[in-house]
């Protein structure tokens, strides 16, 4: 017989997830591991991690939302590639398209799956391809930096004086790894225009 188990995630630590974690028992989850204020976008969750413990090979895996399991598409089909891996069916309540326990819903995951990973890569080259671009128009790319000209020249200056970048940090007012990170970037950039 298969072991249905749910998952259930809220946001906030003031959202309630009673409703999610009803709904999951009453679609037959026997047990139900709920995150409460927890990230989407951080995979190691205490409950998602305690439920991926616990599932084993044939049980079904049961949540309201697909996007329960991740806060991107990457993290979502990653998870669902190695739940499928494990020999885990997943079934979500309001995606009836994603139902692996059935032929017609594997077929169509698998369906859905190779148009996400498409759109995943798709962004993903894009948005390289937008970056290349504004490079090459001289543009910076990323975040400012938290150092001035001035101070990127005395951080020059210090770390070719034998300086470490903690104590770099300090006279400047940032932390070394912000240092550190400056000093690649003024590396970088001068040997781009050499």
């Amino acid at each position: 017989m298969t072991n249905v188990v749910g998952y259930a995630r809220v946001s906030r630590r003031e959202q309630n997830p009673a409703a999610q974690e009803a709904e999951l028992r009453a679609a037959g989850a026997a047990r139900v591991f709920v995150d409460h204020g927890e990230s989407s976008r951080i995979t190691a969750r205490p409950q998602w991690v305690a439920c991926l413990d616990y599932l084993r090979e044939g049980d079904t895996l049961l949540v309201r939302r697909l996007d329960r399991l991740g806060g991107s598409e990457r993290i979502i089909l990653d998870t669902l590639n190695d739940l499928r891996e494990r020999g885990i069916d997943i079934r979500s309540l309001t995606e009836p398209q994603i139902d692996t326990t059935t032929p017609m819903g594997r077929a169509l995951f698998g369906i859905v799956a190779v148009f996400a990973e498409l759109r995943v890569d798709t962004i993903r080259e894009n948005t390289q391809r937008g970056m290349d671009h504004a490079r090459a128009q001289g543009k910076a790319i990323g975040r400012p930096s938290k150092l001035n000209a001035a101070q990127l020249s005395e951080l020059r200056r210090m770390r070719d004086d034998g300086a470490s970048f903690a104590h770099i940090g300090q006279v400047l007012g940032v932390d070394r790894s912000t240092a550190s990170r400056a000093y690649s970037e003024s590396i970088r950039l001068a040997h781009r225009q050499q």
